[in-house]
């Protein structure tokens, strides 16, 4: 039975699963990088095409408010369990598993379908997730601390924001004023943004220039 789903019939539901256990690790640890939020980017109509995005999000399950990792893990799982299924009733009825490309594109129907319900389930099972997704902006009057380089103007360098709700973000940050630097380890109060780019000011400014 093993050696069945090493067969390249089996090989990309192999790969998904194996990806999904890489995944739920990462999550497992808490790395923070699942969370993201999908009402600021994906809530709405798609104009001129008719598509009623909220109505296609419902159906994928991403209007749950899971971080995108469990939402993605969660995918994984159904896809590889649909897309065994589906070479084992092929093998049954037909004698033999369908060419992994059509079985795949079977799987990825049926699992896409079966997520929206499994993402509706763990949403109930795991409330917490959902009260952590917060705005882009509601980083900004919090503090960050630089974690490579330097922060100059025109010269960002990334740092790790940490949220209400002890969750770690990771920005890349500028001085508020043109003659500071922030270095690394040093922490700075974000009181602005432009795009994904955050201007701070750093917190050893004993005078805390008004901003």
């Amino acid at each position: 039975m093993f050696a069945l789903f090493l067969t390249p019939d089996y090989a990309i539901f192999v790969a998904a699963f194996i990806v999904m256990v890489g995944i739920g690790i990462i999550e497992a640890v808490g790395l923070g990088i699942g969370h993201f939020d999908w009402g600021a980017d994906l809530d709405g109509t798609v104009d001129g095409g008719g598509i009623d995005t909220p109505g296609v999000l419902d159906w994928l399950g991403l209007k749950h408010g899971l971080p995108i990792l469990v939402w993605l893990t969660s995918l994984l799982g159904c896809f590889t369990i649909a897309g065994v299924a589906v070479q084992q009733i092929a093998g049954a009825v037909l004698g033999g598993p369908l060419h992994w490309g059509l079985a795949s594109i079977v799987a990825l129907a049926i699992g896409s379908s079966v997520n929206g319900i499994a993402s509706a389930g763990l949403a109930r099972i795991l409330p917490e997730y959902e009260s952590t997704i917060i705005e882009t902006d509601d980083l900004i009057m919090r503090r960050g601390t630089v974690l490579e380089g330097s922060a100059r103007r025109g010269h960002p360098a990334r740092a790790k924001v940490v949220d209400q709700y002890e969750q770690a973000h990771y920005v890349m940050i500028e001085p508020h004023h043109d003659g500071d630097t922030i270095a690394q380890g040093e922490t700075a109060l974000l009181v602005r943004r432009t795009g994904a780019l955050f201007f701070a000011q750093p917190e050893n400014d004993s005078e805390f220039r008004s901003l």
